[in-house]
This record gives structure tokens, sequence and C-alpha cells, in this order.
């Protein structure tokens, strides 16, 4: 450390509290956001997000709405449209299919339908993913599915870095920008910096270096990957773990350059294996990086089932670390 510099001051906290103090910290800088969304407000919403913040904000800036998903999205693309940037939660993805139309039809497509008139400055929350036993209309993750729209971004923090800074970057951007937060996440904790603010959303982050296979993931499933690494690492196999952070824009460059150095691919996704973001980089890696390949690009995805309620099926039906290990070690032994 160079004479007079110090150690970065760092405070200990939650995803879901990384979240609030984001939200927080938007609101007092812009007087044009707003957060709006179902029991955003009283309940301090569905994952204790936003808990708090009517009363320090007051309703005018932290506003419940009726059950009504196309109604409040659509509000939304209106206030973005007026000069405001709202933020607009939407309990789960689940219910984000009731406001399709919104986001796809609308505010995806306004700037290209308006000749460049009209930009729509939005950004949507959402819960993501499975793993709480809230059973098949409550546990989907697409993600995915959104990332195939042009005319939007979509964002999936997973460490609590992203988590707190990925807002304001969003709320910079002049196009409507989508948040799936992995609901297993929101209890994680860790250290961050105290001034830790807004972070660049245009690129992955390698977590973790290694030279025999290269793990692509994104959210919730980059802990499991991270985990499978370190027992890999017992055995010899060094991973190098991907954190995709956005699936639009992907950044291609990242996940192709270290297979240039590893040689082999994983990719481990939550979502269904059938017309999946997993599908599409598998595609991208064999269209640009086929002769870097030692062995078939692997992918490790959900069961093609609707989500189980009993635990041990809700488990058996998404990607867990002993899969990822099985697969790595089965790819480095049939090449080593």
């Amino acid at each position: 450390m160079k004479t007079g510099e110090h150690e970065p001051q760092m405070i200990h906290t939650t995803y879901r509290e990384a979240i609030r103090e984001a939200l927080r910290e938007a609101i007092r800088k812009d007087e044009r956001v707003f957060l709006m969304g179902e029991d955003v407000g009283r309940y301090g919403g569905a994952f204790g997000v936003s808990k708090g913040l009517l009363q320090e904000f007051g309703a005018e800036r932290i506003m419940d709405t009726p059950l009504c998903e196309s109604g409040f999205t659509g509000a939304g693309i209106g206030a973005a449209l007026g000069g405001m940037r709202p933020i607009v939660e939407v309990m789960t993805v689940n219910f984000s299919l009731l406001a399709a139309d919104q986001i796809l039809n609308t505010a995806a497509t306004y700037l290209h339908m308006s000749g460049g008139m009209f930009n729509i400055p939005l950004v949507i929350r959402m819960g993501t993913g499975g793993g709480k036993q809230l059973a098949a209309q409550h546990s989907r993750s697409l993600e995915g599915w959104y990332a195939h729209i042009p005319g939007i971004k979509v964002l999936t923090p997973a460490v609590l870095e992203d988590a707190r800074g990925m807002l304001w970057t969003a709320l910079a951007d002049p196009d409507p920008v989508l948040i799936f937060e992995n609901t297993l996440l929101y209890n994680m904790d860790g250290e961050i910096a105290a001034d830790a603010g807004a972070v660049d959303i245009d690129h992955a982050r390698i977590r973790r270096t290694g030279s025999d296979v290269t793990i692509i993931t994104y959210s919730a499933s980059l802990f499991k990957a991270l985990e499978a690494a370190e027992t890999l690492s017992k055995e010899g196999i060094e991973a190098e773990v991907i954190d995709l952070r956005t699936l639009r824009p992907l950044d291609d460059e990242t996940f192709l350059t270290s297979i240039a150095k590893t040689n082999r691919a994983v990719i481990v996704d939550e979502g269904w294996r059938s017309g999946s973001i997993s599908a599409e980089i598998s595609a991208r890696i064999m269209e640009r990086a086929f002769y870097d390949l030692d062995a078939p690009v692997e992918r490790i995805c959900g069961a093609e089932v609707p989500m189980p309620y009993a635990n041990h099926l809700e488990q058996a039906s998404t990607p867990q670390v002993d899969d990822i290990v099985k697969i790595v070690r089965r790819m480095v032994s049939r090449n080593g």
C-alpha cells in the first residue's frame, strides 16, 4: 500500500439490504426516481426489500399498486415517457407474464417505432428462480426468455456489489432495463465497501481463475459453480468461473477468451434446457471457438418439468454442486 492510502471501510450487509440501499440512494439523488409495485409500501415488499422506505420517503415516491401487472407496468412506461425515472417491482418473474405485452410490445419497441424520437428509461425489478418451495407458478427462471428480445437489457446480479450497484447504472440507461433478483440470494450476507456505488453492466466477470475448464453461469448458480470449483481443485482440476452478470447483451469476449485458454466449457443455467440462454451461449461458442474445444460443450440446466413443491424434488429439478463436479470430472478425465 502506498503512503497515504487507506483500506476501504467495509460494512456487513445482505443482498436484500444492498438493494434497499441502492433504492434509497437513487431516490435521494434524483427527484424523478420512484418505486411502484404490489406491496412495496406498507408491507415493505414481498421479499422485504423496500421495508421502511414508505416511512422515509412517503407515498409519492413509494407507491403501492393494485394487483394488475399490466396496469402498473404500463403506468411506469407512461411515467418514463413523461420524464420520470420509474422503478417498477414485479413480485416474481412468473407474474411478469401478465405484463408481457407492456414490456415486449411497448417498452422494448417504442424507440424503434417512434423513429428514434422517444426513449423509455424504465427499470423493472423482479424475483426469479426456485429453491424456496413455492411450487410451479412461483419458481420459474424466465430471464432467458427476456434475453431473446431486442430493445431491453437483462441484468442478473449475483454478488453484493452488483446488487448494490447495478440499479443506478440501469437508471442512467435511456432504454428499458430488467433486473432479475434470485430470491435465494436475498438472505446472503457478506462484506461490501461502505462507499460502494454504481457498477459497469456491460461486462462479465471472472470470479475464479483456472486452466482446465470454463464454467459459465449467472445469478445464484454462480455460488454453486464456485463451490464445485473448490471441490474440483482438491482433485487437481482448476476451473475458471465466469459470472455473466448481463444476459442481454451477452459479453461473448470474456467467455470466448477463457475457453481459448481452458479448451472446455460448461454452462450452468437454472432455466429449462430447450430454447434457453445456455443454448444461445453454446451456439456462440460453436460458431466462434469450435477449434479451441477439446470436448463438446456441456450444459447443466433445470429439469423440464413444472417446479415441484416437495423439497427433495425441487432440488433434483435444479442444477446442484454435485452435478457440476461430475460433469467436469468426466470431461477432464476423458480428454486429460
